[in-house]
């Protein structure tokens, strides 16, 4: 569905520090860092799509961290939607809901919700059942 999802962001060395910890932690490689321009983009091994990308804005205004505008990260296990929102927090992302069941959304829905290091709204979720 999608080919790719852009975040922005205004400081890259703290953005990239802290998606490269977040990336690492669900098992999703670095494809290419482009500190020129700046830009960095990763992608689960082995699928092609869809790309993950942070980067300035292309018009060079300041990016704004959007409301109701939150990217949801999948994780193959409720015990690393814990490790990845640990691993946020401790590079400069801040708790935005605690990991657990949201059963509003589904039975086996699983959560933590987080900001960046910029401000943007995450979240990183499992589907499946425990066990």
């Amino acid at each position: 569905m999608f080919s790719h999802v852009f975040i922005g962001i205004d400081d890259f060395v703290r953005a990239l520090r802290f998606y490269d910890a977040l990336m690492q932690a669900l098992g999703i490689a670095p494809l290419f860092v482009d500190r020129a321009r700046p830009w960095a983009g990763w992608q689960v091994p082995g699928v092609p799509r869809p790309l993950f990308v942070i980067g300035v804005a292309h018009d060079g205004c300041a990016r704004a961290a959007g409301n109701g505008q939150m990217v949801a990260l999948l994780a193959a296990s409720r015990r690393l939607v814990g490790h990845a929102q640990d691993v946020a927090l401790a590079h400069g992302g801040t708790c935005e809901g605690a990991p657990g069941l949201r059963p509003e959304y589904h039975a086996h829905y699983y959560g933590a919700y987080f900001r960046d290091s910029e401000g943007n709204d995450l979240c990183v979720a499992c589907h499946a059942p425990e066990g």
